[in-house]
């Protein structure tokens, strides 16, 4: 029975729910540098999830989406812009609080960064919740469906910051 309990402890940890330590500072309020957090693979992406990818360099990113397959991503003063649509964006509140006469994200569209209007129909655009120094799709590109590794979905240490993401 013990045995069967260690197998089963070993796939979920290793295929099911994968532990991870957060290097960096770009997804700051929302994940902080030496977090410790789940991910997982099984689920779709959709807008807002904070997935992990590989890289073009080989590195592990952690990054918020804010496009999807398709779309036309767009920043004007401070306002999401998806197809033309302004989009909220209530994780952000807080962060914004503090930048009310700056502009947190600066301004861009996907044809400026991405060399055409809209994102490929396998990728997604990515930033970091700490804009200003980001190194996110705004630098590198949409993130292709094949280099996503995973979908963050909770925080368990430090323990005064448990949470769900």
């Amino acid at each position: 029975m013990l045995m069967v309990a260690a197998f089963f402890a070993v796939i979920v940890r290793g295929f099911v729910f994968i532990p991870m330590t957060i290097e960096g500072n770009s997804m700051e309020k929302t994940l902080n540098q030496e977090d410790h957090i789940i991910y997982e693979k099984f689920s779709d992406i959709d807008r807002f999830d904070i997935i992990l990818f590989k890289a073009n360099d080989g590195t592990v990113m952690v990054k918020r989406v804010v496009g999807l397959p398709g779309e036309e991503v767009a920043y004007f003063n401070d306002t999401l812009l998806i197809n033309g649509e302004m989009i909220e964006e209530p994780y952000l509140d807080e962060i914004k609080i503090h930048h009310l006469n700056n502009h947190y994200t600066t301004n861009f569209n996907s044809e400026e960064v991405l060399g055409k209007p809209n994102l490929s129909d396998d990728a997604y655009f990515v930033l970091g919740d700490n804009r200003r120094v980001s190194k996110d799709s705004r630098s590198f590109g949409e993130v292709r469906a094949d280099q996503i590794i995973g979908k963050a979905r909770l925080v368990y240490y430090p323990f005064k910051d448990i949470k769900l993401l």
